[in-house]
């Protein structure tokens, strides 16, 4: 029985004693004892350290969310002063190579690749095994590392390709592969994870969050999208996996809007693939490896005491508020604004905020979680809205327009919206992007779509139009960390840094 050496991951002496038991929490429990015989508990245990990238404050628990400020949804909000500031600048296009929030975005993914590429090396290796926990293991390791460097490419552009494990004394200096290289092994990598994996309704209940086929392939649909401009025929791909992905049983009329921020529901019907957190106060809430959202803390209104910490981030600005049409359900699930329905018993009051807006749909009562550091609400990358709306573009843009209504109206139905029929091309495009700002709003999605729009001229147009002057297209891809530029002599600066 092949034996694993020297690695240390999330989970796995807690996780293998209990059968994977509870897959929530996802913290660093010991090392694995470099004698350990792998076995199927062990090779699921193992991979569990590929997901905990996902949690981190410098991922989804904040720096991703907070790409919808530099979108222009939003602006800042927090203390003052030096709080906040590397997201400031970044919003204002005015990033330089120290900046704080292109080093974490930057540093953050590379360490959740690192993991993925032991897993995949030992897995693929190792004897005692089940084929099926082999295969479905495999299939996690390998949509988690395309997941990690898809983020990579669209924030910096071409990226050094690290496919194998980093052992001390292999040599840091790496080139960076071509952005069409990088998009290669990553529709390879999600390609691996959509014939491995096993679709949500197979795993059982201990197993539920862990990766599965519907989120590959919402992924696969996503990075043909964003492809799809300079590849005419990807746009057939994306409606056929958003096609595939409805036959397997999923009916946006069943899925309350609301339930996908509800912390008591988490991994609820819509979802294809969250973040997890447990709200376990015995890990540190300010380290990598949290296990509280942060979201409700850092969202809930500054001074109001709505929920437990309140901290201010995140303010919706007018431009954004004002794209809600009348009678659009989702505006009071999704935002504070004078006068909206009260949250948990209290009143909001526009004085809370700088714009005169919160977000809301974030928000967890303290009923919930009573502390600044309880917080257990998931944070949902894919959700089966987005697929109707990714198969309502791709319906637009090879030419079926009238087509492309039935999706986008399903979600429009949900909102409380009136059906839209007869638009031209160009109208139906401008409409599908307003249904994706509005309905995926703060989660993370708003600033990838701007950036593949058009080349990019989509973003640069939409940010003058908010004031936003220093936008250029050069500034669409964050800086190469000055560290990083620094440490490896083969790393190359993006244009304009």
């Amino acid at each position: 029985m092949k034996t694993i050496r020297n690695i240390i991951l999330a989970g796995i002496t807690a996780v293998a004693m209990s059968s994977c038991s509870d897959f929530l929490d996802l913290s660093p429990h010991n090392t694995l004892d470099p004698e350990t015989t792998m076995t199927d508990d062990v090779a699921k245990a193992l991979t569990l350290g590929c997901y905990r990238t996902l949690q981190s404050s410098n991922m989804y628990n904040q720096r991703i969310w907070t790409l919808d400020i530099v979108a222009g949804n939003s602006e800042v909000g927090a203390g003052g002063g030096t709080d906040g500031l590397e997201t400031v600048q970044a919003s204002n296009f005015i990033t330089q190579t120290d900046n704080a929030m292109a080093l974490y975005l930057w540093r953050s993914p590379w360490v959740g690749i690192g993991q993925c590429n032991t897993v995949i090396r030992d897995l693929n290796s190792a004897s005692g095994l089940s084929e099926e926990v082999r295969s479905q293991s495999l299939g996690e390791a390998y949509f988690l590392r395309a997941h990690y460097y898809y983020i990579l490419v669209r924030l910096f552009g071409g990226v050094p390709l690290r496919l194998e494990p980093f052992n001390p004394g292999d040599n840091t200096a790496i080139a960076r592969n071509t952005k069409e290289e990088v998009y290669e092994q990553i529709i390879k990598d999600c390609q691996e994870g959509i014939n491995r994996l096993p679709a949500k309704a197979d795993y059982s209940d201990d197993d539920k969050g862990r990766a599965c086929r519907e989120a590959a392939m919402a992924m696969m649909a996503d990075i043909y999208l964003t492809l799809a401009p300079d590849n005419h025929d990807y746009y057939g791909d994306v409606v056929e996996l958003c096609r595939q992905i409805t036959a397997m049983g999923y009916d946006l009329s069943q899925y309350p809007y609301e339930e996908n921020f509800d912390a008591t529901v988490n991994n609820g019907p819509e979802s294809l693939f969250e973040v997890q957190y447990s709200g376990d106060t015995e890990y540190d809430f300010w380290g990598n490896n949290p296990q509280s959202s942060w979201l409700s803390t850092f969202m809930g209104p500054r001074n109001s005491d709505f929920v437990a910490g309140s901290y201010g981030w995140n303010l919706p600005t007018q431009e954004f508020v004002d794209q809600y049409e009348e009678g659009d359900l989702r505006k009071d699930m999704t935002v504070f604004y004078q006068g909206c329905p009260p949250f948990d018993g209290k009143e909001y009051s526009s004085s809370y905020s700088n714009t005169g807006y919160n977000v809301r749909k974030f928000l967890v009562p303290k009923s919930v979680s009573p502390e600044f550091n309880t917080s257990p609400a998931n944070f949902v990358i894919y959700r089966y809205a987005d697929v109707l709306l990714m198969e309502a573009e791709a319906l637009n843009e090879q030419g079926l327009t009238d087509e492309a209504a039935a999706p986008l109206n399903q979600v429009r139905k949900r909102a409380g919206l009136a059906d839209v029929s007869g638009l031209t091309q160009e109208e139906m495009r401008e409409k599908i992007i307003h249904e994706r700002r509005i309905e995926l709003a703060f989660e993370g999605h708003r600033w990838f779509d701007m950036i593949r729009l058009e080349h990019g001229d989509y973003a640069v147009n939409f940010l003058h139009s908010i004031g936003k002057a220093n936008a250029t297209k050069n500034r669409l891809l964050f800086p190469i960390p000055q560290t990083e530029m620094d440490a490896n002599p083969l790393m190359t600066q993006n244009p304009g840094y």
